[in-house]
C-alpha cells in the first residue's frame, strides 16, 4: 500500500527547495540531466503541488529551467543568479565553497574601494562620525573577543560605508558583503580573534572618510579586502590538504 503523499506546508516546501538547491550547488543533480516531477513526490513522499512550487523558485533562480516535451531541466552555473542570497548560501555550503568566498571577495574588492572614495568625498559630519564611532565599537568587540558583535558591527560598519557612498547600487550590494562575511565566520575560516591590523584598516577607513581622504580611505579598504583573502586562504590551507581528505575546519570558540 503507498504512503499518501503529504499535504502542501510553507515548511515541506522550503525543505524541498533547500534539498534541491544543495544538491544542484554541489553538482549532486547534473547540469543537462532532466528531472522528473513524478519521482521527485516519490523520493521525497511530497505532493505534486509541493514539487511544482518548489521546482518554480528553482526556476527563478535559474538553477532549473522547464522546457516544454522535455521537463524540467538542470541548468549550468553560469545561468543561476548569483547575487540571490539563497543561491550564495548554497554555494557556500557545497565542497567548493573556498571558490565562492574568493569569487565574492573579488566582486567585493572591485565595489568597496571605490564606495569608500566616493564616500570620503560625500559622507556628511553625522555620516562621518557614526563611521568613526562604529568602527570603535568593532575595534572594542574585536580586542574583547565578542565574535558575534564583531561580526554583527562588522557587516553594519560595511553596509554603511556603501550606503555612504552616496550611490544606490553600491548601497544595496550590502547583502552580499553580509552573505561574504557570515559565510566565513559560520565556516571557521577567520581567525578566533581579529588581526590587529584588520581592526585598524577599519579605524583608517572611517577617519579617512570623516576627513575628505579619499585616496586613504580607497586603500585602507582595499587593504581590508586583501587581508581578507589571505586570512581565509591561510585557514584553509591549515585544515586541507592535498594528501588526504578535506577535513571542515573547526569553527572558533
Amino acid at each position: 500500500m503507498e504512503n499518501p503523499k503529504t499535504e502542501p506546508t510553507p515548511d515541506l516546501h522550503s525543505a524541498l527547495v533547500q534539498n534541491l538547491g544543495l544538491a544542484i550547488a554541489e553538482g549532486t543533480l547534473h547540469a543537462h540531466s532532466v528531472l522528473r516531477l513524478d519521482k521527485l513526490e516519490n523520493e521525497h513522499n511530497v505532493s505534486r503541488s509541493v514539487v511544482r512550487e518548489a521546482t518554480r523558485v528553482l526556476c527563478s533562480m535559474g538553477m532549473l529551467e522547464s522546457r516544454r516535451r522535455l521537463g524540467t531541466v538542470v541548468q549550468p552555473e553560469e545561468s543561476w543568479n548569483l547575487y540571490d542570497p539563497q543561491v550564495i548560501r548554497w554555494r557556500l555550503a557545497s565542497s567548493r565553497r573556498l571558490d565562492q568566498l574568493q569569487a565574492l571577495n573579488e566582486l567585493r574588492g572591485a565595489i568597496e574601494p571605490q564606495a569608500a572614495r566616493l564616500a570620503a568625498g560625500r559622507a556628511s559630519l553625522d555620516a562621518g562620525s557614526d563611521l568613526v564611532s562604529l568602527a570603535a565599537r568593532l575595534w572594542a568587540a574585536g580586542h574583547g573577543g565578542n565574535q558575534d558583535e564583531f561580526l554583527r558591527l562588522d557587516i553594519e560598519f560595511h553596509a554603511a560605508v556603501l550606503r555612504t557612498s552616496g550611490n544606490p547600487m553600491f548601497s544595496q550590494l550590502h547583502n552580499l558583503v553580509q552573505e561574504l562575511l557570515t559565510g566565513r565566520a559560520e565556516h571557521g575560516l577567520m581567525p578566533h580573534l581579529p588581526d590587529h591590523e584588520a581592526l585598524q584598516l577599519h579605524v583608517d577607513v572611517a577617519s579617512a572618510i570623516q576627513r575628505g581622504e579619499a585616496e586613504k580611505a580607497h586603500a585602507a579598504m582595499s587593504r581590508i579586502v586583501e587581508q581578507f583573502a589571505e586570512e581565509m586562504t591561510d585557514i584553509w590551507s591549515q585544515h586541507h590538504t592535498p594528501s588526504g581528505p578535506a577535513q571542515e575546519p573547526e569553527a572558533a570558540d
